[in-house]
Formats: C-alpha cells, structure tokens, sequence
C-alpha cells in the first residue's frame, strides 16, 4: 500500500513540475516546496552531472562545485548508467 501512495505522490510531482510554463513559475514552484539547501542539492547535482558529461575529471568538478568526490561518484554512476534523464535534459537544454 505504502508504494501505490508513494507512486500517487511522486506521480503528482511530475505532473505539477510539467505543468509549469516558464522559469519564473518554475522557481517560485520550487522555492515552495523544497529548503534553499534541497534546491542548492539538487541543482549542484545537476551541474555536476553536466560535467561529467562534459568529461571534466573529478578534481575540477570538485573545486568549481564543491561537492564531494563521493557525491560525484553517485552521479557519475547516474550518468553512465540510469535510466537517461540526463542525456535528455541535457539534450533539450544545451542542444546536445
């Protein structure tokens, strides 16, 4: 039962981020619902991603963003092997 709910909830959040139209909406959607340090989490991790993908090496990544090496590690396994949801943001973002 604990999976059909959180499938309800996290469903629910895909369809509110979609339904935003700019990035205005976009921020004040996530500055509501997240901490600054969730948003500072989540958008470091994205950028860290996108250096990876970049093939900037782990030393660099570390002192333009500051995350660990164990963080960039995590993503990094995210990057070479999720489920592709950063090819497509980076795709459709930076045209690649």
């Amino acid at each position: 039962m604990k999976k059909i709910l959180e499938k309800t909830y996290t469903d629910y959040l895909y369809k509110a981020v979609l339904s935003l139209e700019t990035s205005e909406e976009c921020r004040a959607f996530f500055e509501d619902i997240c901490t600054g340090n969730e948003i500072t989490a989540i958008s470091q991790r994205l950028y860290v991603a996108k250096l990876l993908n970049e093939k900037h090496v782990y030393n660099d990544i570390v002192k333009m963003t500051g995350a660990s090496t164990a963080t960039i590690s995590r993503i990094n396994r995210s990057v070479q092997s999720g489920s592709g949801g950063y090819d497509i943001v980076f795709e459709r973002v930076d045209g690649k």
